[in-house]
C-alpha cells in the first residue's frame, strides 16, 4: 500500500472514533456576537472550543447561546426526544461521564461516575434510557463497547451482550428495535446495526471506510460518513438495511463528517474542513437532501463539531 493511502486510512480511523481535536483557540474576546449565516427552522446544539475549551452551544436562526461555561470539556450534546433536555459528556473529574441538563443549560446532573470514559450519548425514543460508548484503558490498548443506561435506576449494562468487537458511537432508531453504531474491522471501521429483538448484528458497509451513521427523524434513512469515493470523508445516505447507498456531499477539497438530520428530513447539518487532520477549522454546513445545495451555516474561530438538530 502506498504511503498516502496508509495515511488516509489512519485519518479515517481517528476521525470515525475520536472526531475533531481540541485545537484550542485562546482569544474568547474575538467575535462575541457570532450568528448563523443562513436562516433555518428549529434549534441546533453543538460543541466548540473557540473560547479555550470545549463548551456546548445552542444555535437558532437568530442567535448563538452558550449553554455551558467552565474550565473542562463538555462535548457531544444530543436532544432528548421531547426536546426538554440535552445529554452530553463532560470531564470535570478528569474522566468523561454522561451528564444531562435542561434545554436552557440549567439543572446539570451527572448520570455516570465510573473511572472509565463514558462518551457519545444517544437517547432511546421513550426518553427513559441512553446508549453510550464506554472506553476502558488497558495496558496496551483501549477497550470500547456500547452500554445502555436506565435513567430511573442509573443501572448500566452492555447494550449488545456477547459482542466482543470494539464498537462505539450509538444512535437509536425512533421507529424500530434498532441501534446503529460504528464497529472496528481488522483495518478501519464500518457502520453496523443491532436488532435488539432478534439479537442480530450486521455490518451495513464493507472495506473499513464508513462510520457515524444517524437515523432520520422517521427512521427510514441513515446518514453516515464514508471515504470510499475520494479517500477523505463525505456524507452518504442509505436505507437501514444497508441498501440504496447514495453519496450526498461531493467536494474534492473538504472532509465532511458528523451528520445530523433536520426534523422534517429535508436537510442535514454536518461538519466540514479543508484540512486533512484533526487541526482543521471545522465549520457547520447545511445541505439540501434533494438538490445537494450546500450552505455555510456557522463558522467560529475554533472547531464547531457534533451538531444535533431539533
Amino acid at each position: 500500500m502506498k504511503k498516502s493511502a496508509v495515511t488516509l486510512s489512519i485519518i479515517l480511523i481517528l476521525f470515525c472514533y475520536t472526531g475533531a481535536s481540541k485545537n484550542i483557540y485562546k482569544d474568547p474576546g474575538q467575535n462575541p456576537d457570532l450568528k448563523p449565516l443562513v436562516s433555518f427552522e428549529g434549534q441546533i446544539v453543538f460543541h466548540s472550543n473557540f473560547d479555550g475549551d470545549n463548551e456546548i452551544y445552542l444555535l437558532t436562526k437568530d442567535s448563538l447561546e452558550k449553554l455551558t461555561d467552565n474550565s473542562w470539556d463538555d462535548e457531544h450534546p444530543v436532544w432528548s426526544p421531547d426536546g426538554t433536555r440535552i445529554a452530553y459528556t463532560s470531564n470535570p473529574n478528569g474522566h468523561y461521564d454522561i451528564h444531562v441538563m435542561e434545554a436552557d443549560g440549567t439543572g446539570i446532573t451527572a448520570l455516570t461516575s465510573f473511572s472509565s470514559d463514558e462518551l457519545e450519548p444517544a437517547w432511546y425514543p421513550d426518553g427513559k434510557s441512553i446508549a453510550y460508548s464506554r472506553e476502558v484503558k488497558k495496558i496496551l490498548r483501549k477497550k470500547i463497547s456500547l452500554y445502555k443506561l436506565d435513567l430511573r435506576t442509573k443501572f448500566s449494562q452492555k447494550l449488545i451482550p456477547g459482542y466482543d468487537k470494539t464498537h462505539a458511537i450509538p444512535h437509536v432508531s425512533p421507529s424500530g428495535p434498532f441501534v446503529t453504531f460504528t464497529a472496528k474491522r481488522i483495518r478501519g471501521w464500518d457502520s453496523a446495526m443491532y436488532n435488539w429483538e432478534t439479537k442480530e448484528v450486521k455490518f451495513l458497509d464493507s472495506g473499513g471506510k464508513s462510520c457515524r451513521a444517524r437515523f432520520s427523524k422517521d427512521g427510514k434513512k441513515l446518514a453516515y460518513t464514508s471515504s470510499k469515493a475520494d479517500g477523505k470523508g463525505d456524507i452518504w445516505l442509505m436505507n437501514p438495511d444497508g441498501s440504496g447507498k447514495f453519496r450526498l456531499t461531493e467536494s474534492e477539497h473538504t472532509y465532511d463528517y458528523f451528520a445530523s438530520w433536520s426534523p422534517d428530513g429535508r436537510y442535514i447539518v454536518f461538519n466540514s474542513s479543508k484540512q486533512h487532520d484533526h487541526n482543521g477549522d471545522w465549520q457547520l454546513m447545511i445541505i439540501d437532501v434533494q438538490t445537494k445545495k450546500t450552505m455555510l451555516l456557522f463558522d467560529s474561530p475554533g472547531n464547531d463539531v457534533f451538531p444535533d438538530w431539533r
